[in-house]
């Protein structure tokens, strides 16, 4: 594998872990698949579509989406939200990512820095 195979695998897994976050923090208010696509592209986070309905059906598995069929529409579209148990899921969620971005900010800020002078 060459350098380039290995940066694209590893920021794959690196996205991999924030797309449920980022999917679950836009489900305040009913969206749609293709809606919620458009919506985390216009604010920066790339997700395929493929790889979203999926994480939506296994999110709604889970218990912490819920979901309804709106037929008004001459297209069918199946809106998700957050459950109580997904909205309570979503904010524990935010609390460790913010511990995670802190201390991983200390670590990339200081990188290679150690404080016993071994690094």
């Amino acid at each position: 594998m060459n350098e380039k195979e290995h940066i694209d695998k590893l920021m794959l897994e690196l996205r991999r872990g924030t797309i449920t976050i980022g999917v679950l923090s836009q489900l305040s208010s009913p969206k749609y698949g293709y809606s919620l696509v458009s919506l985390l592209e216009e604010k920066g986070v790339h997700v395929e579509p493929g790889t979203l309905y999926p994480l939506l059906r296994r999110l709604e598995k889970q218990g912490l989406l819920e979901s309804k069929w709106d037929t008004n529409e001459a297209r069918p579209r199946k809106y998700y939200v957050l459950s109580e148990v997904g909205q309570k899921v979503f904010e524990k969620l935010c609390v460790e990512w913010e511990s995670i971005v802190q201390s991983l900010e200390g670590l990339i800020t200081n990188k290679g820095v150690d404080k016993n002078g071994d690094g």
